[in-house]
C-alpha cells in the first residue's frame, strides 16, 4: 500500500464538472492497494494516518493529529502509487491489485476512519475524477 498524505486547508473532487465531495482543514489521501496488500496492512496504515501528528499545535510544532484539530480526511484511490517504472518509459501497474477486491479495502480503509470518529468524505472508486487541493505547508508525507 503507498499513501500520499496532503495536509490541507481544503479539498475536493469533482466528477464531470460536478462537485462530488469536498472537505475543509484536514488530509487528502492517495491511496494505492497493491496486490500483495492484506487486511491487517490496510487497517494499520489508516490508524497510523488516525494519529499522524502533522498538524501544529500552539508553538507551532507538528504535534496534533487531524482528529485532535477536529479535521476531515478525502480519500482518492490511485492505482497509479503501485506503478513501476525500472523499465522503459511507460509504466507498469501489473503490482496494483485487481479492481474488485481493491475496491474492497479502499471502502475498509474509509470505514477505519469512521471507526476513529473522523469525518471522512471519498472519491468514487475507479472513476475519471478532478482533484482540488490547497497544500498547507506544504506538508506531504508518503507511506
Amino acid at each position: 500500500m503507498i499513501s500520499v498524505i496532503q495536509r490541507v486547508s481544503s479539498a475536493s473532487i469533482l466528477i464531470n464538472g460536478d462537485l462530488y465531495s469536498s472537505i475543509n482543514q484536514g488530509l487528502l489521501i492517495l491511496l494505492g492497494i497493491c496486490s500483495d496488500d492484506d487486511e491487517l496492512v490496510i487497517r494499520k496504515n489508516a490508524e497510523k494516518i488516525a494519529y499522524l501528528r502533522i498538524f501544529a499545535d500552539k508553538k507551532n510544532k507538528m504535534n496534533l493529529s487531524v482528529k485532535d484539530v477536529k479535521g476531515e480526511i478525502l480519500v482518492v484511490s490511485q492505482f497509479t502509487l503501485c506503478a513501476d517504472t525500472k523499465k522503459g518509459n511507460r509504466p507498469s501497474f501489473i503490482s496494483a491489485m485487481e479492481p474488485k477486491k481493491a475496491e474492497e479495502f479502499y471502502e475498509l480503509f474509509i470505514s477505519e476512519f469512521k471507526d476513529h470518529q473522523i469525518p471522512v468524505k471519498s472519491g468514487v472508486f475507479g472513476a475519471m475524477m478532478d482533484v482540488e487541493l490547497v497544500n498547507d505547508g506544504p506538508v506531504t508525507i508518503i507511506i
